[in-house]
């Protein structure tokens, strides 16, 4: 073939490629079958082999996967990824309603906004999967992030261009891609590909996938884009982030019609509704032909159509108030109690585990089902040997058992015991009890969604709050734990708190890391880590030159994270970041703060008996001195980060001592995290919404609906430059 021909029929196998992409993703009207398509990328793969002049990055060949990369890098959201409020009921969709309406200063759905319309929502399913932000910049895909915490994520773009339904580039026959276009979707596996995965690893003797949705998680963590082709996961688009040269759309289904146009796949089943009443339909409507779609959807999204509507009513710290995801009730299954199997968590608490006989429930095999604690086991269920249970699946995810059936339970079955020991290390367990002022009391209905209640009061209600049967005081609160300190499965869990984000920090340090650093023995105690050589993380499974040479270089970045970081990862119990906070602010290292008497601690804002006996305990524990000593051995730094160490937290010294401040919009040289740490060592209290309260707002990027509502209440607002010279002042 001459280089002609050659050229002239590679242009066309990409166009065709693409279009066939189109049609099976974007257009649900396949062109070719799966074996066709794969004919014609194997025929394009070798010309371009043989004509690599004519390289092109977006060429349907780069979806078979490169190289495999080194490793994620993490990536801040031009504008941040946000959870969505759910709800199980209709009562509780029209209470959700109601709000919008009253937030929007309408009484009815018409006029809403100063008589110009009716107020219009989508429908949209919501797939379990795996969400991810799409950034195209002038029609090219330029890079995918995960959601990660929702102001950062991991970067895939690698494993994304391996997936079929996400395009490389925008097209569309009659305008032209805007400069920027984030899209908002979810990643996810067909019900088929997943079971196909799953009798893979069945007989290759691996362990399956509980789910579709950790199936995806677990593809997109991995390393090599190949894998992720070979797996056929796909897309679809919900949302948008930043978005640059659309001013001409101003509604949600407008928008989803232009990603059609540039062959971005979409819901087929979105639906405008002109009224709520239609909402309700669509939404009772879909509750019985969901299952039969092919993949995982655990609810119907609801939102406003209009983007000024949504401004308007902005959002909460954690969700935007002009969305819903009504969640359909949890698909229930019979099945027989095999055995209970106890876990034991970061700080001890043993939990209960259901091992059942496998049961078809919502898309995946069960074979285990959450029993949350004692009092749910035994007081709620009072379950037995061998009994035959029914089970759901909490938000289609988590399965639980919910109740037994009394009527084929055996005679003489006997209840499930309670180990005397830990199951892990063999050391002894105890009971919690209620603090001081506390009462615990359990409702006697075992109807009731609630298992227990511990109150901050001398007498416990005489009737549960949830459905009105009696409730009995109880001596103990229902949580089983191991204590001693050096259980093993403590320390694991513990590890991986340790080394986590908002911790230590460390990347490259993740489970299946830690796992192998405990199972080998080369991670016994927290100081180890840092001791940990080249050649001993080299032998650890799918860990290269690069990934160790990386991770190595982030444990000794980690050593200077201070006192406040220490303190809130290594597990202690009651001591969160807030509390490390405090005391990082009245002491000014490890020396001085193993040297407290519990009088210092209780003395210290927002200490209680409590917390502040159960810290002097650990801190004059022998293994709580060795464990501060080793670190201090390692060359961890154990000093407070605080520049007036030894005062409390925000003194007057400080600018923004005692404030309240709200962030909102993208910063460009912080994260949201570290901006909320250097403030709270400065003494403020950041939250998520604005009040009256609020004395300062700190407005980056695309601040939205937040710095509206700051200049209406005639709130003090700083941009990021006043921010970093005021922070360099203080």
């Amino acid at each position: 073939m001459s280089k002609a021909a050659g050229k002239k029929r590679i242009l066309e196998l990409r166009d065709l490629l693409d279009r066939a992409n189109r049609a099976y993703f974007v257009q649900n009207d396949p062109m070719m079958t799966d074996s066709a398509y794969d004919a014609l990328l194997r025929e394009l793969v070798e010309l371009e082999e043989a004509y690599p002049e004519l390289y092109d990055r977006n060429s349907p060949s780069h979806r078979v996967g490169g190289e495999p990369i080194k490793g994620f890098k993490t990536v801040r959201h031009r504008a941040p990824m946000m959870s969505i409020d759910n709800t199980y009921s209709i009562e509780d969709l029209h209470a959700w309603h109601e709000r919008v309406l009253k937030g929007l200063k309408g009484e009815t759905d018409e006029g809403v906004s100063n008589g110009d319309g009716p107020l219009r929502f989508v429908c949209d399913p919501k797939i379990d999967g795996v969400a991810v932000s799409l950034r195209y910049e002038r029609g090219a895909l330029a890079v995918a992030v995960t959601r990660g915490d929702g102001e950062r994520g991991d970067e895939v773009t690698a494993q994304a261009r391996a997936i079929r339904a996400i395009p490389l580039g925008l097209h569309a026959d009659r305008r032209s891609p805007p400069t920027v276009l984030e899209v908002r979707g979810e990643i996810f596996m067909p019900n088929e590909e997943f079971e196909l995965i799953n009798a893979h690893r069945r007989k290759a003797g691996e362990a399956e996938f509980a789910n579709a949705r950790n199936a995806t998680a677990g593809t997109l963590k991995n390393l090599d884009p190949k894998v992720v082709a070979e797996r056929r996961l796909s897309f679809v688009a919900h949302g948008r982030g930043e978005v640059v040269g659309m001013d001409d759309v101003k509604t949600f289904s407008t928008f989803l019609s232009r990603l059609r146009e540039f062959g971005v796949p979409v819901s087929p089943l979105a639906k405008r509704c002109e009224t709520f009443d239609e909402v309700v339909a669509t939404i009772e409507s879909f509750r019985d032909t969901r299952g039969g779609l092919g993949y995982g959807v655990d609810g119907m999204v609801v939102r406003l159509d209009r983007f000024d509507l949504q401004e308007q009513l902005g959002a909460t710290s954690k969700a935007p108030r002009w969305c819903i995801a009504f969640k359909y009730p949890a698909e229930q299954g019979e099945t027989i109690l095999k055995a209970v199997d106890w876990q034991v968590g970061k700080g001890g608490t043993l939990t209960p585990v259901a091992r059942l006989e496998p049961v078809w429930l919502a898309g995946t095999t069960v074979s285990s089902a959450s029993l949350h604690n004692v009092v749910q086991m035994q007081q709620k269920l009072d379950l037995r040997e061998s009994d035959t249970v029914i089970i759901e699946k909490g938000g289609e995810i988590i399965p639980q058992v919910i109740t037994v059936v009394r009527s084929r339970r055996m005679r003489h079955a006997r209840r499930v015991s309670i180990p005397a020991k830990c199951p892990e290390c063999s050391g002894p367990v105890e009971f919690d009890t209620p603090p001081p002022g506390k009462v615990a009391f359990w409702c006697v209905n075992r109807a009731c969604p609630d298992a227990y209640k511990a109150i901050q009061r001398k007498n416990a209600r005489e009737t549960c709050i949830r459905c009105g049967a009696p409730v009995e005081v109880i001596d103990k609160l229902p949580t089983l734990r191991c204590v001693n300190p050096e259980c093993p499965a403590q320390f694991r869990e513990k590890l991986k708190w340790f080394v986590g984000r908002g911790q230590m920090d460390i990347a490259g340090m993740g489970e299946k890391v830690v796992d192998q650093l405990v199972d080998t023995g080369l991670v016994r105690h927290f100081a180890d880590l840092f001791g940990l050589k080249r050649d001993q993380l080299l032998k650890l499974e799918r860990m290269g030159e690069k990934s160790v040479d990386n991770l190595l270089a982030a444990i000794r970045t980690s050593k200077s994270r201070g006192l406040v970081r220490v303190l809130g990862g290594l597990g202690i119990r009651h001591i969160g970041s807030a509390a490390a906070r405090t005391l990082a602010g009245f002491f000014p290292d490890a020396k001085a703060l193993l040297a407290a008497r519990e009088q210092d601690l209780i003395a210290l804002p927002d200490f209680g008996e409590v917390t502040a006996s159960t810290l002097h305990a650990y801190l004059h524990s022998t293994q709580g001195r060795d464990m501060f000593m080793r670190l201090r051995d390692a060359g961890v730094n154990l000093r407070s980060p605080f520049p007036r160490a030894g005062k409390p937290t925000g003194s007057r010294e400080s600018p923004f001592a005692g404030k309240t401040i709200v962030l909102t919009g993208v910063l460009e040289h912080l994260s949201r995290q570290q901006l909320t740490e250097k403030l709270q060592e400065l003494g403020a209290k950041v939250t998520g919404s604005i009040s009256k309260n609020t004395d300062l707002v700190i407005a980056g990027e695309n601040p939205g609906s937040k710095l509206l509502r700051a200049k209406e209440l005639g709130i003090e607002t700083w941009d990021e430059a006043k921010l970093t010279r005021t922070l360099a002042e203080s």
